[in-house]
């Protein structure tokens, strides 16, 4: 099967202009996308959390995806690295139009997917040893990494909505609502009155 990836960053972007490139590009090439994948998200996020990773794991050896730049995939190189070797590890062929690669289980594509995983678990262990030398460097010069013992964050799930559920809660509405209304877990709310409560006391 064939299918098409279409990814947006925003609400105000268009997906309009990347599904007209697959289609131009698909009847050029006597293709047909037999499912489409339009998600609005951040290429930061990790693939699992995206409908890509979901896509994808249940993609079968043939399968084609198309997307107008590999910039879709992911935003950074060691993340779209680990789709591409994933892809070609399964036999999952990978089109993209502006860029125009191809992706497949040739040799010269198998060359280039051992090429990226090395390249990935190398790009892994230098984020992992810079990560590590800089906590060590911080502690030499006595910095105190993490939340102290027993102290709690200042930030809570309803910080900024303070105003809100007080306002509500003087219209006595039910807790369980103004969760609904604030997107926030009704448990949420009722930690935020009990904390109030003994900061007025």
């Amino acid at each position: 099967m064939v299918y098409g990836y279409i990814r947006v960053s925003t609400d105000k972007q268009t997906v309009e202009n990347q599904r007209y490139e697959i289609n131009c590009f698909c009847e050029k090439n006597v293709m047909v996308v037999g499912r489409w994948i339009e998600e609005t998200m951040s290429g930061a996020k990790s693939v699992d959390e995206r409908k890509l990773g979901r896509v994808l794991k249940a993609m079968k050896k043939g399968d084609t995806i198309i997307c107008s730049e590999l910039s879709r995939l992911g935003r950074n190189l060691l993340m779209i690295m680990g789709i591409l070797n994933e892809c070609m590890r399964r036999e999952i062929h990978v089109w993209t139009i502006k860029d125009n690669y191809r992706l497949g289980n040739d040799i010269s594509c198998k060359v280039l997917a051992f090429a990226f995983g090395l390249s990935a678990e190398i790009e892994r262990n230098l984020i992992s040893q810079r990560t590590k030398e800089a906590l060590a460097r911080k502690r030499a010069e006595g910095v105190v990494l993490g939340r102290p013992a027993g102290s709690k964050s200042k930030v809570r799930k309803w910080t900024g909505k303070e105003a809100e559920i007080r306002a509500l809660l003087d219209k006595r509405v039910p807790k369980s609502t103004i969760a609904r209304i604030l997107g926030v877990h009704r448990l949420t709310v009722q930690a935020f009155v009990k904390e109030k409560e003994v900061e007025d006391e």
